[in-house]
């Protein structure tokens, strides 16, 4: 049951579209769709059922909320880089959740911490990996969830979006944070927005004259430019 603390939280607000939430992330929207609702899958036997693997704040709603999107972000490096089985990673992921006690275990610290151990043993016995599998995948999931900030409660509160999973160490150019621009991707520290930079960008302004403007460097320029080109192909 979703307490009233968690229903005022603006970061459990039903706030992201589909399509929207699958751009920032680079997720495929299929993918993400499925694991918002599940999906029938057929066997020998008939059509067996995944459950969803995020559990929206509405059920009327099909927007996703900031934590649902932490948790999209989690669950990419688990299905895209070692892809578990849907069944699999809702195994695992009901047993951590019991293990914490806690609704959305995923966008909490604490599976920073000790979840992952946790999370990577459950999918390492329900799938039968080795051990060298499994310890790749708490490397993987440790690397993703360095773009995460969580407050002093150990919530998350700021998402560093990637393109490319391999480049987790990447610089920390933007910044997804359900209190600043609607919760849309804005450039870290300054609150702006990066498709109106890509915007004008395709106006046909100069990359000088937007780096004189904004104050940012050819780096942080390149990188925002490069982010929301990629994203927009994949729209």
């Amino acid at each position: 049951m979703t307490s009233t603390y968690e229903q005022l939280d603006i970061r459990n607000v039903a706030t992201y579209p589909v399509a929207d939430a699958a751009r920032y992330l680079a997720i495929p929207a299929g993918t993400l769709r499925s694991w918002l609702h599940g999906r029938t899958y057929p066997t020998v036997n008939g059509n067996k059922y995944f459950e969803s693997l995020i559990h929206l704040p509405d059920s009327n709603r099909p927007q996703l909320s900031f934590t649902n999107l932490v948790e999209a972000h989690v669950l990419r490096v688990i299905r895209q880089n070692h892809k578990v089985r849907l069944d699999k990673v809702r195994t695992a992921l009901d047993y951590v959740e019991q293990k914490f006690g806690l609704p959305h275990p995923l966008a909490r610290a604490q599976f920073q911490t000790d979840g992952v151990d946790l999370f990577a043993e459950s999918v390492g016995q329900l799938i039968n990996t080795s051990r060298d599998g499994q310890l790749a995948m708490q490397k993987t999931l440790q690397q993703l969830l360095q773009r995460i900030e969580w407050d002093e409660e150990g919530l998350a509160q700021r998402l560093f979006p990637l393109i490319q999973l391999q480049q987790a160490d990447a610089p920390r150019v933007l910044e997804i944070d359900p209190r600043i621009s609607f919760g849309r991707p804005v450039v870290v520290n300054t609150g702006i927005p990066a498709d109106m930079v890509m915007d004008r960008f395709r106006a046909g302004e100069s990359l000088e004259s937007l780096a004189d403007d904004y104050d940012f460097s050819r780096q942080q320029l390149e990188e925002i430019l490069r982010y929301e080109m990629v994203l927009s192909k994949a729209a």
